[in-house]
């Protein structure tokens, strides 16, 4: 299998389970030197949830980054997306030639270090449910346990056109009407539309149905919504609508919680979602004086990448993505990989349809979706008919519902055109995001040893000094608001002699402590022309050792974040001269 060209099928069409898990397989299969391929769990339905480690020697721990997509069910562009990432990884060492934009080689030979996590479809029971009926759902097609017996919708394909549209249902109280001009579409009443007026709910049926009362649709409630789900600021029901009994109560985010906790390694976190067009970075529970003004520099310049390679905006999570001003949201992924595992985490929510219909940057970027008028959904309606192929839409039949009885069905199914882009303009959304994620992960740790002095001591003894640095941009804790985690700890150094010995055994092992990158966003006082300055030399550690005879010493230095260096430094006899190496 060669990889020649980045243009896997994904980047045309959304993939089913089998599909995608086909491509994985054959990645794995055809370039086993740099592809290990893992399931992290198996969902209720039976689907894995897989995770491609691309890099060489995939089992060797050194720095790495991750990126995942389609949390949510409806989101399909995220494992596009992901699988994207994978491709060009592999291209890193393959086809370096066939990647988008132009990369120096010096880079390249950087990014050829890092591994890459790729987790493409963290809910595939939810997807495939999108993909053969359409419709909406949330995490997966699933009741969170012991949920009340209330009656709710479920989503079911009754005409069998293969898409869960709408049921509309004439009512002189009735909500909506129809416009004039594009069949299919539905308007919010005003008080001089003239009749008829209509209900509208989802194509489906009512379970635990009373007979009389038509329960209002509510896809949020009593099912899980995953990114809710993780033990950073986790609330319980109701303060948090799907977080469920307790973090990690789902398989899905179960399974990525123990990923994370198991690879001390990740520098960088991509989360992607739909639809918007925009990167959501932390914070989430305060405004951004409250931030580490390290960490905001950070993000200021994944801020200017991602307008530059990907036009999107970045905003914080909490001056401008909750859905209510100064009320939070709780348990979810990025800030969990941010505060506790110390990544340089942030969301994409992939497809700039706002962007793409002229509507203006509103305040509160998250007021975008609030704020449609009657007149900005007559424009979606034209632009589908022009640049969807018709998908959204479709003109009303008549139908005989087994509970309602007479209703019409059809209208929107929004899975292609509002949740995710039409395939035909994949491929520019795989390369931009793909070229920003090389480039995000441009910006991780390198551990070296730097330098290597053995200097006579006199009656056979020798000092072996060892110079340890960290060549990358970002500092081996990761970023500041995990630096004094427990787990976060830094690097150490360990000699072993053969044929010579340690004067000191029990200096062995030698703690040497965090190690500070050459990197400080942007923004930074110390970049100013005014006082430009460096940090000095916090990027470099020493460990020493007294060694006495002739032989050899391994010299280890590591990080459960780093990985190891592992040096093997020949200690001459008596007359050996003093050297560097």
């Amino acid at each position: 299998m060669a990889l020649d060209a980045l243009d896997g099928p994904f980047r045309h069409r959304y993939l089913s389970h089998e599909e995608l898990t086909r491509q994985l397989e054959e990645w794995a299969q055809a370039f086993p030197q740099l592809a290990r391929l893992q399931s992290i769990a198996t969902t209720p339905q039976g689907h894995d949830i897989w995770v491609l480690t691309i890099g060489p020697e995939p089992e060797r721990r050194r720095p790495g980054v991750w990126v995942d997509g389609n949390m949510h069910g409806t989101e399909l562009a995220g494992s596009s997306v992901a699988l994207a990432v994978a491709e060009a990884a592999l291209a890193l060492h393959l086809a370096p030639e066939a990647l988008p934009g132009g990369w120096p080689e010096h880079q390249l030979r950087f990014l050829r270090e890092v591994l890459f996590y790729v987790c493409p479809r963290i809910s595939p029971d939810g997807a495939e449910q999108v993909l053969r009926q359409g419709g909406f759902v949330r995490s997966a097609p699933r009741r969170t346990p012991d949920s009340p017996a209330r009656p709710h919708w479920l989503a079911r394909d009754l005409d069998g056109d293969g898409h869960c549209r709408y049921l509309r249902r004439h009512d002189e109280a009735g909500d909506f009407v129809e416009s004039p001009d594009h069949p299919g579409l539905m308007l919010p009443r005003r008080v001089e539309d003239p009749p008829p007026y209509w209900r509208l709910y989802p194509e489906g049926v009512i379970e635990h149905w009373d007979g009389v009362t038509i329960p209002e649709p509510d896809a949020l409630r009593d099912t899980p919504d995953f990114n809710r789900h993780f033990p950073w600021s986790w609330r319980p029901e109701p303060d948090q609508l799907g977080a469920g009994h307790c973090p990690g109560a789902e398989t899905e985010p179960r399974a990525v919680i123990d990923f994370a906790l198991a690879h001390p390694n990740l520098f960088a976190w991509l989360n992607l979602h739909t639809f918007g067009g925009v990167f959501i970075r932390p914070l989430s529970d305060a405004h951004d004086n409250c931030m580490d003004q390290h960490d905001l520099a950070l993000y200021r310049q994944l801020a200017a990448w991602g307008q530059l390679l990907v036009g999107y905006p970045t905003v914080s999570g909490f001056e401008e993505f909750t859905y209510e001003p100064d009320t939070p949201l709780h348990g979810d992924l990025i800030d969990f990989a941010y505060h506790q595992r110390g990544c340089m985490a942030q969301v994409c929510e992939l497809w700039d349809l706002f962007h793409r219909l002229g509507r203006p940057r509103p305040d509160r970027f998250i007021d975008h979706y609030t704020a449609f008028d009657r007149e900005e959904m007559e424009r979606l309606a034209q632009w589908d008919l022009v640049n969807n192929r018709q998908r959204l839409f479709r003109p009303w039949q008549p139908l005989e519902h087994p509970q309602l009885g007479a209703v019409e069905v059809g209208g929107l199914d929004a899975s292609i055109g509002i949740w995710n882009p039409p395939p035909e303009i994949l491929p520019a959304i795989c390369n931009g995001l793909t070229t920003y994620w090389l480039q995000a992960a441009s910006l991780m740790p390198r551990l070296v040893i730097e330098a290597v002095h053995c200097t006579p001591l006199g009656d056979g003894y020798r000092e072996l000094e060892v110079t340890v640095a960290n060549h990358g941009y970002l500092p081996s804790y990761g970023v500041q608001a995990a630096r004094e985690r427990p787990w976060n700890s830094g690097v150490e150094a360990e000699a072993i002699a053969t044929g010579c010995r340690l004067h000191e055994p029990g200096q062995a092992r030698q703690v040497l402590g965090h190690l500070d990158g050459w990197g400080r966003g942007l923004g930074d006082t110390a970049h100013m022309p005014w006082f430009q300055r460096s940090r000095g030399s916090s990027h470099q550690a020493q460990a020493r050792w007294v060694i006495q005879g002739e032989g050899e010493v391994r010299v280890k230095v590591y990080s459960p974040r780093l990985g190891e260096v592992i040096r093997t430094i020949a200690i001459p006899g008596k007359s050996g001269a003093p050297g560097s190496w």
